[in-house]
């Protein structure tokens, strides 16, 4: 049951970038079509998961055994930096459409401060292995879910009469506000 929770809390009630607004950056340059938004999803839930299990790790075997919890950060950007740049070369190895329509963004996925912050909230949680695993996939379905939704709206929205001032990152940024919102409504389920 506790599991469920997590997954449940994860997706909808605090998702990543609705409710604690980490991730801003993909979630609104990488939003402009479905297929690139669940591209960068599957890189996020691969990046994250891997993320999370590595500096679980090392936070548990190398910094506190050592005494040196206040390397946390840094340590824990090294590791997601070698990570997304084995993604990097495994995408562009296995599926170059997918590598040039993320473009700059895939880098970006370092500096995404979903991924370094759910590692960090995993051990502000004291969480174990599997519940750190659990948390990360689910966040960064989380995270696919509104990525995916925003796209969506996004492609709509390039069919529809707005108003000249409006076209662009205007309207995203409004349309972005009502889905975050929307999230809002999940707040009593968990």
């Amino acid at each position: 049951m506790e599991y469920i929770l997590i997954i449940i809390s994860a997706i909808l009630v605090n998702n990543i970038v609705l409710t604690q607004f980490l991730g801003i950056c993909p979630f609104l340059g990488v939003s402009n079509k479905i297929a690139t938004s669940l591209g960068m999803g599957a890189a996020v839930l691969f990046v994250m998961t891997l993320a999370t299990i590595m500096t679980w790790l090392v936070q548990h075997y190398i910094l506190m055994p050592l005494n040196i919890g206040y390397l946390q950060t840094i340590a824990f950007i090294l590791v997601i930096a070698a990570l997304v740049q084995m993604v990097e070369i495994v995408l562009k190895k296995v599926s170059p459409a997918l590598y040039a329509s993320l473009g700059v963004f895939l880098p970006l996925i370092t500096t995404n401060c979903a991924v370094l912050g759910v590692a960090i909230l995993v051990i502000q949680k004291d969480q174990s292995l599997l519940e750190g695993v659990i948390f990360a996939m689910s966040n960064a379905l989380g995270f696919t879910l509104a990525l995916v939704t925003f796209a969506g709206l996004r492609e709509q929205l390039d069919l529809m009469e707005v108003p000249k001032g409006m076209r662009g990152i205007p309207i995203a940024l409004v349309t972005a506000g009502i889905l975050a919102m929307a999230f809002m409504g999940f707040a009593g389920i968990v």
